[in-house]
């Protein structure tokens, strides 16, 4: 099968090249799709550069999502039968033409959906619904601060929130991407191009929950936009892991702080994820409160110019892989 490699050591995307491989086995409980589209992620910028090794048992083939039908089912599957289409979270192996993954990590991909766009759902909505919904616990009537709002996950979240009868408060980079924002249904969007976005937020009522991709940088002004028994959760953080925290303010507001990754977690609890995914997301995507936003889509063989376009930070929403 065709794949994309890394190779000539770990750097920039030029170290992505098409390669053949053999086509995956299919082992008990697991299901080969027959890989039409790919999302891409930064986790796999990370892997590509050496900082983000795939968990035990994972594909070095990148690619942590991917939508398609199914080829073949190993012992034991009974929910899936080839032809189903279907998109699926996985720990590595999205760049193929092939793709093996646990049965019970795939899931319909809603009606009206093409490979395209179900491929790039399933990375964000696990990520989303584990960090803004379980860890954070967002209910109706609250609101969500999203930071790198037009981001895949940002998009995603912005969309599930208000689904959920939650508000949002979205920042990001440049007035075209704040209006973005506005158009996806934040109610308040701000240019956060000098970092300095609290006054706006705390304008607007303050938050009770921040997802946040961006890290050190924003870290005080998170502990300070939280309304009191507010949460603050930690999925990235593109400008630096370490920060000084306030600990009395964190006493005083009886705050949460937290995070998670997501693909480091053992099959069965991707497993019971994906279940709750079905439950609570797949309904939003059928009746169009949330759709996946594709900003560009390459070819398979054009991996490097993906990663490239995605590094470059113009996009709204997701990058994906065409893959035959």
């Amino acid at each position: 099968m065709r794949v994309i490699e890394i190779r000539n050591g770990k750097g920039d995307a030029r170290a992505l090249q098409p390669g053949e491989r053999p086509v995956p086995d299919v082992w008990p409980g697991e299901v080969l799709i027959r890989v039409r589209a790919a999302g891409i992620n930064r986790p796999d910028i990370l892997q590509r550069k050496g900082l983000y090794p795939p968990p035990p048992g994972a594909s070095d083939i990148l690619g942590l999502e991917a939508a398609g039908e199914i080829e073949a089912v190993g012992a034991g599957v009974t929910r899936w039968l080839p032809g189903d289409r279907v998109c699926a979270l996985l720990g590595g192996g999205g760049y193929a033409e092939y793709a093996a993954v646990d049965a019970r990590h795939a899931l319909p991909i809603p009606a009206g959906l093409d490979f395209v766009h179900a491929a790039a759902l399933p990375e964000t909505a696990f990520t989303v619904f584990t960090n803004v919904f379980e860890d954070g616990r967002l209910e109706a009537g609250e609101t969500l601060l999203v930071h790198g709002a037009t981001s895949g996950i940002g998009v995603m979240a912005i969309q599930a929130a208000r689904a959920a009868g939650a508000r949002v408060i979205a920042t990001s980079r440049g007035a075209a991407k704040a209006e973005a924002a506005l158009g996806l249904g934040a109610e308040v969007s701000i240019d956060a191009e000098d970092g300095r976005f609290l006054e706006a937020v705390r304008d607007a009522g303050g938050a009770d929950v921040v997802l946040d991709m961006v890290g050190a940088a924003y870290a005080g002004q998170n502990l300070q936009a939280l309304k009191p028994g507010g949460r603050w959760v930690v999925i990235a953080f593109q400008s630096g892991n370490l920060a000084e925290v306030d600990l009395a303010r964190l006493m005083r507001g009886r705050l949460t702080l937290t995070g998670s990754t997501l693909r480091g977690r053992d099959a069965d609890e991707k497993a019971r994820l994906a279940e709750a995914v079905e439950a609570r997301l797949w309904p939003w995507v059928a009746d169009g409160r949330v759709r996946p936003v594709v900003d560009k889509v390459f070819p398979l063989e054009e991996a490097a110019g993906a990663h490239a376009h995605l590094e470059s930070g113009v996009h709204t929403g997701k990058v994906v892989l065409r893959v035959g």
